[in-house]
């Protein structure tokens, strides 16, 4: 089996609405790597932004209380989830009509710019911070609706046997850039604990004010550029569908095109049944992703500069996750790694919520020890590397779902409308949990039920025997 950069050149064939594997040829060595550097442009918002950084500062400087910014946070990620199930199908309906992908990623992109942008406004103790949701919503709509359009390019890049390597090795180069960000964060911009300067020995770069958050808040903005500067390569290497209709006609084919799809699906037991399964078990990776800094500093009084060096265990074991789950995608399939991934974050899930300061799986321990950091630290390597793993395959078995049954673009439309669908349920039970037991350790408790939910509905998928 061919690597990754032994790809052979052959002009791409045009993916044409069946959706089945038709290219040909496959994509040249820099366009997949232009097609990774998607994963490496978008990861930083989902480290600094949506788990480590940001998420925290406003659950410390935008709320009253613990439990108050944990509701906040699960409100405005469950008002843009919905959007995104709204849009996703839609969209990609619509996309596979008039063909190409990039000016989709590139609309997207500018939404996910200016959102972006505007976390930088979140000053500490601002009397109404719901413009900051806002921006906050944008981006996060922003980065997921480009996600849908970029995973649909994924069948041109290789055969069905190479994909799973390419998709794993996508999401792995993902999270490296999200480990180079955060060293970033913690050696320039975040002082230590108790310190006024970095882990280099000096004061933030650019005059950043650690008393009004702008070490925190200069991460929305960093992301932004930082998805401007390594997006290109996509643009510019990555070959994109040819375009197939005029403006005209799209928009009601691509909705009739759907209308049939979503007709059939029940059908197409094994693909409906699949995307059922994700719906769970990809809303309950995300609220982990979504709330884990929360809880860590909410729960067990972590700073910036400890959340930090969680993300960076986190997502060095992520990039390793994913790489190695690429491989064993490749040999045996992405169910395996699938249902392996997700038995170790129900595991994980149950420790994690049974630990605090004062308790680890319900036995007391010493609230002064650091064995609770130990533990939560560890938990979050291992939801890293089965988080990694887990994204990759999935997206692969989607490809194995979906070939010669519905275009690829609607094809992840439907996948994100399932991860979305649900995806307001997640921080929506949260939510509730939260309120009702007013702790935030409790808050967490529905995400394991959702795993188990989804890894009972992936053992009924079916699997074609690999081709080759």
């Amino acid at each position: 089996m061919k690597r990754i950069g032994e790809l052979r050149s052959e002009p791409q064939a045009a993916h044409e609405g069946g959706g089945e594997f038709t290219n040909a040829g496959k994509a040249k060595r820099r366009g997949i790597w232009g097609w990774m550097l998607f994963d490496w442009a978008t990861q930083p918002f989902h480290t600094l932004v949506v788990t480590f950084i940001f998420a925290p500062y406003v659950y410390v400087h935008l709320a009253e209380t613990a439990a108050e910014g944990q509701a906040a946070w699960a409100q405005t990620t469950t008002i843009a989830s919905i959007i995104i199930a709204f849009l996703a199908p839609i969209l990609g309906a619509i996309a596979d009509q008039s063909g190409p992908r990039k000016p989709w990623i590139a609309a997207f992109g500018v939404l996910f710019v200016i959102g972006c942008f505007g976390l930088w406004g979140a000053v500490p103790n601002m009397a109404d911070p719901t413009m900051i949701l806002v921006y906050f919503a944008a981006a996060f709509i922003g980065a997921e609706m480009m996600l849908v359009f970029a995973n649909a390019m994924l069948p041109d890049l290789g055969d069905r046997a190479e994909i799973g390597r390419i998709s794993g090795a996508g999401w792995g180069f993902g999270y490296l850039g999200g480990v180079v960000i955060l060293f970033i964060v913690l050696l320039f911009m975040s002082p230590l604990p108790d310190s006024d300067v970095t882990m280099l020995g000096i004061t933030p770069i650019f005059g950043l004010d650690v008393a009004q958050g702008e070490p925190a808040r200069a991460t929305g903005p960093l992301s932004a550029i930082w998805f401007l500067i390594f997006v290109l390569p996509l643009f510019l290497w990555t070959p994109d569908t040819a375009k197939r209709r005029a403006l005209g006609g799209v928009v009601r084919n691509g909705l009739a095109s759907l209308g049939r799809t979503v007709a059939s699906l029940p059908r197409h037991r094994s693909l409906f049944t699949y995307l059922m399964a994700s719906l769970f078990y990809r809303d309950a990776l995300l609220a982990l992703y979504l709330f884990g800094g929360i809880y860590a500093a909410g729960v067990l009084g972590w700073s910036a500069f400890l959340l930090g060096i969680f993300g960076i265990i986190a997502a060095l074991t992520g990039a390793a996750g994913a790489w190695i789950g690429g491989i064993f995608d490749q040999r045996k399939g992405p169910k395996p790694v699938i249902v392996s991934a997700v038995l170790l974050l129900i595991l994980v899930g149950l420790v994690t919520v049974s630990t605090s300061r004062g308790m680890i799986i319900g036995i007391a321990v010493d609230p002064e020890s650091n064995l609770a950091d130990i533990v939560f630290m560890a938990c979050g390597a291992i939801i890293g590397a089965a988080g990694g793993a887990l994204w990759g395959a999935s997206r692969t078995l989607l490809v194995h779902q979906a070939e010669g049954r519905m275009p690829m673009a609607e094809a992840f439309g439907l996948y994100a409308l399932s991860g979305k669908a649900t995806a307001f349920i997640g921080p929506s039970l949260i939510y509730v949990a939260t309120r009702y037991f007013d702790s935030q350790q409790l808050g967490v408790t529905p995400v394991v039920g959702l795993f188990v939910l989804g890894l009972v509905l992936l053992l009924m998928v079916r699997v074609k025997r690999k081709e080759g």
